[in-house]
């Protein structure tokens, strides 16, 4: 490794490298490199959607709702789950979004303990009208790997997730 390739996470582990095992310390690296990218797309994807004039956590919930084929709805649980939160983000979330006009919410026909959230005809306009701007904001981040080393990448950390979370 040359020292234009070295980055914050190997000036940092140089200072505690003495502190754990070899493959303690490169689990260590790969999780803080994997945090900084998640802060770093995050971040960049946000300041990306904002002179569109929406949230990305809004644009994620009714991303969710897009994929529900085919009437576009899901469960406050399913919603729960696919996005990680707790089902009091959920409602939060869910009633924004209701007073955008962009999902409507009622309880489940075949279980009145359930609310299904559904996807308006305005919110999937809003939706397909911005998904472009969040993905060349991602495939700019992440050009810097080619698309071996991209496929790769997704590979292995399909791998972790699936050992951890589970098959989809």
């Amino acid at each position: 490794m040359t020292m234009a390739q070295r980055d914050y996470v190997d000036r940092m582990l140089e200072v505690i490298a003495d502190r754990d095992e070899p493959e303690v310390r490169v689990a260590k690296a790969l999780a803080y490199r994997v945090r900084r990218l998640a802060h770093r797309l995050e971040t960049e994807i946000r300041r990306e959607l904002a002179p569109h004039g929406i949230e990305l956590w809004e644009l994620e919930l009714l991303a969710c709702l897009v994929r529900a084929e085919p009437q576009h709805r899901l469960s406050a649980g399913a919603l729960m789950a696919q996005l990680q939160l707790t089902s009091g983000a959920v409602t939060n979330r869910v009633r924004r979004l209701e007073g955008n006009g962009w999902v409507t919410r009622d309880f489940d026909p075949d279980d009145r303990r359930s609310v299904l959230v559904a996807l308006t005809p305005a919110g999937r306009q809003r939706a397909m009208e911005v998904f472009g701007v969040k993905s060349r904001a991602e495939h700019a981040l992440l050009s810097s790997l080619g698309p071996s080393a991209q496929h790769r990448l997704n590979d292995d950390l399909r791998t972790v997730l699936v050992s951890l979370e589970g098959p989809a």
